[in-house]
């Protein structure tokens, strides 16, 4: 004889394990990158070039970077998710092979001195760059497709986007 009540919570289990909405997984309508990350350019594609310049004002081209996998934030000192970000940023910079990661931020700040003091008193690590047309009028920042800040790029050595999110845990699990 079968015992259906047994069975029944038997399917119900199945039916909860195999239903990823259910299970312990994230939802999709839950991940920040289907909501902000839109138009992030895809894996694959060729990344952007361009030329910014650091905190000393040196001119820096992304192609200087070549050979090394890059981690490319696009960020601003008023914005507080990105402030959030800079702890896991600060890790994931010192757990990384400075041979084989370069760390690169560009910074949407309209005021350089006051983007100039943020870096400074929060000792953000890897390349500080500036961009003085802001988060709305960036050539870089269009190019990119950033319409949410942070945003994050993983470049491979060859210059091709490996990964584009709002999610920095991606970025780190994808190091």
């Amino acid at each position: 004889m079968i015992n259906w009540k047994w069975m029944s919570g038997l399917l119900l289990a199945c039916f909860m394990l195999a239903s990823p909405s259910l299970s312990a997984q994230t939802p999709a309508e839950e991940d920040p990158d289907l909501k902000y990350a839109t138009e992030l350019l895809p894996p694959g594609s060729a990344a952007p070039k361009f030329k910014l310049n650091d905190l000393n004002g040196k001119p820096v081209k992304l192609s200087s970077f070549r050979g090394k996998n890059v981690v490319l934030v696009f960020w601003a000192s008023w914005c507080p998710d990105c402030r959030a970000e800079v702890p896991l940023l600060k890790a994931m910079h010192a757990a990384a092979d400075p041979d084989k990661v370069a760390f690169v931020s560009i910074s949407f700040d309209r005021d350089k001195d006051k983007w100039k003091r943020y870096v400074t008193e929060n000792e953000l690590p890897g390349i500080q760059l500036f961009d003085p047309a802001g988060k709305k009028d960036s050539p870089v920042g269009k190019a990119y497709g950033v319409r949410w800040i942070p945003s994050l790029y993983l470049i491979g050595p060859d210059g091709r986007i490996r990964l584009a999110t709002v999610v920095a845990e991606k970025i780190q699990k994808a190091l």
